[in-house]
């Protein structure tokens, strides 16, 4: 670490369970973000900005001005522009040290299976399920922790997923692939944008916490925040011998 880091990440190296060791961690990391709107806008600009030195940024939309509401990374002058090319500007911007990689497609099988083992860790920052358990079935196959987050009107939720450890479930253990879900999106419900900014800054807390290897991530319990009330509530979650994606993976 040079003095511009040291000076850079100063209050980050002041916390006793950070410190110049963790911190070195975050600028050896390479953070997989799946998301490059409501959700992946915060999570991507606070890992920057605290120091991982590689992100890999995958969305295959462009900015459209209803996005402008809640999606930070993104400003009236980038409209038309690719999510992760107007994300990439913004984070330059916000520390030049973090390597931005961006890729302008859809997160299928395929292309997560190339991407995911080669990450430190995994945000899902996306807005529907199909891709959430393809983004899950990655993480599993290749042991690669995940960090799912989601938002929607005014309420969010958050859980860590870390196939490293026996005991964690996957997003297929609280939410199976095979039962029957309504899917919505904010474009017909709405979401309140200061929402997305909690749940996805919260995400970015998961993800510095699995680098740095400090305090106690959200392995094995679902968070849920009501807006409307300011009320949180955390709920367990346990692995299922009979997943369809962990339940026969080896620990």
């Amino acid at each position: 670490m040079n003095d511009d880091q040291l000076l850079r990440y100063s209050r980050h190296i002041l916390l006793d369970e950070v410190g110049i060791e963790a911190q070195q961690r975050f600028l050896d990391a390479h953070a997989l973000i799946i998301g490059a709107g409501g959700l992946g806008s915060p999570a991507a600009m606070y890992l920057a900005a605290a120091g991982v030195g590689r992100l890999t940024l995958v969305d295959e939309d462009t900015v459209d001005l209803t996005n402008l509401q809640r999606q930070i990374a993104h400003t009236t002058r980038a409209v038309g522009e690719r999510k992760v090319d107007s994300a990439r500007d913004t984070l330059a911007r916000l520390n030049p040290q973090t390597e931005v990689t961006t890729v302008s497609q859809r997160a299928d099988a395929a292309l997560l299976d190339s991407l995911v083992p080669h990450a430190t860790v995994v945000l899902d920052c996306t807005d529907n399920f199909v891709t959430r358990h393809a983004i899950n079935r990655a993480c599993v196959t290749h042991r690669v922790p995940l960090v799912s987050g989601s938002a929607l009107r005014f309420d969010g939720q958050i859980s860590t997923f870390d196939a490293r450890n026996a005991q964690s479930p996957c997003y297929a253990c609280i939410f199976p692939p095979d039962d029957a879900f309504e899917e919505v999106a904010c474009s017909t419900m709405g979401v309140l944008a200061p929402v997305v900014g909690i749940v996805g800054s919260i995400q970015a807390t998961e993800a510095l916490k699995v680098i740095g290897a400090f305090g106690t991530p959200l392995v094995g319990r679902l968070l849920m925040l009501d807006a409307l009330t300011m009320r949180w509530d955390s709920f367990e979650a346990h692995r299922h011998a009979d997943c369809p994606v962990c339940g026969h993976a080896e620990p």
